[in-house]
């Protein structure tokens, strides 16, 4: 089995493409090659089987189309740009966020051969806000562009399925936190700000009122996710081709009292509150938690509880984020 993962550079693509090399095997089936493709060419890992590494911009369908080579039985579609930079570069958004979703769309129907798509959407192609429960069969109202160009995207892979070009499925990942490493330009880079710089050792603010409701999934579930989207049976899915997996649905306050019991009064006190409106006025729209009993009878792992993806961070990144900054 050849696969793909596109947006291997990013800290959800490295994480799946170790876990990748570690097993050999997706499905019960033996990898015989992995290409990772970013826009900067990602760095190789070891492995039991060939690792391509190619750079190259994803809304470059011929860039895109080297990447999903002949033989390609699995792409995994996690290259995006995140929410409030497609808010701020509505035409950077397009680009990457649908148009390379059309790129991607484009080489694997190429292929001829119905190849399995993962695509990365998001809780973010949905309205709401915070009192919204959204059930599996929702309507996608999205307050913001990137939750409209993920939508979007999702709607081209449903009828891409349909016509036999490919075989899409869309999980609408909930917040992944704790995210490794350092901010980024997500509108939801709070949530795991509020865990990662405490556990380092650093001050920081939280941008909304430690009542907001967040529904939120660790990399860790998000990783088992991909893996069982990858090699499940799509016909129980229809022409529905998407998915809200089993996030869990936290407040600020409770996120903060969880990272409280791990580590420490000291930790939880090193976060304040400074609101920010321009990221509020983002992330207000979006649902405080879903159904998701779809999921469940598919066969998605369940979210572990908070302390243990604090835990999991703990264990898994946090050595690597304190290297990383020189902590």
């Amino acid at each position: 089995m050849r696969i793909t993962i596109l947006g291997g550079a990013g800290f959800l693509g490295r994480k799946l493409a170790a876990r990748l090399a570690k097993d050999g095997a997706l499905g019960g089936r033996a990898i015989t090659g992995l290409t990772l493709f970013d826009l900067n060419a990602p760095a190789s890992l070891p492995a039991p089987f060939p690792v391509t590494c190619l750079g190259g911009d994803v809304a470059d369908p011929a860039a895109v189309a080297a990447a999903i080579p002949a033989g390609t039985e699995v792409v995994f579609h996690l290259a995006a740009v995140v929410s409030a930079a497609a808010e701020a570069d509505f035409d950077l958004g397009m680009k990457v966020n649908l148009h390379g979703t059309l790129a991607v769309l484009a080489a694997c129907r190429a292929l001829g051969t119905r190849p399995r798509v993962i695509f990365t959407s998001s809780v973010a192609s949905f309205g709401g806000g915070q009192d919204a429960l959204v059930p599996d069969d929702g309507r996608q109202i999205p307050t913001n562009s990137y939750g409209a160009q993920k939508a979007i995207g999702e709607l081209l892979l449903h009828d891409a399925s349909r016509r036999g070009f490919l075989d899409a499925v869309n999980l609408r990942l909930p917040t992944v936190m704790v995210r490794p490493g350092r901010p980024n330009k997500a509108a939801s880079s709070f949530v795991s700000a509020i865990l990662r710089e405490p556990l380092l050792g650093l001050e920081t603010n939280c941008p909304v009122p430690d009542d907001f409701a967040v529904w939120i999934c660790s990399p860790r579930a998000t990783i088992e996710w991909f893996l069982h989207a990858a090699a499940m049976d799509t016909a129980p899915l229809g022409l529905d081709r998407g998915i809200n997996p089993p996030g869990r649905s936290l407040t600020v306050a409770k996120i903060l009292s969880a990272l409280e019991q791990v580590a420490g009064k000291a930790a939880r006190e090193k976060v304040g509150f400074v609101f920010d409106k321009e990221v509020f006025d983002i992330v207000k729209g979006w649902p405080g938690a879903f159904a998701a009993t779809r999921a469940h009878r598919l066969g998605f792992k369940e979210q572990e509880p908070m302390e243990e993806i604090i835990q999991g961070f703990i264990e898994d990144d946090l050595a690597a984020t304190k290297a990383e900054r020189g902590l």
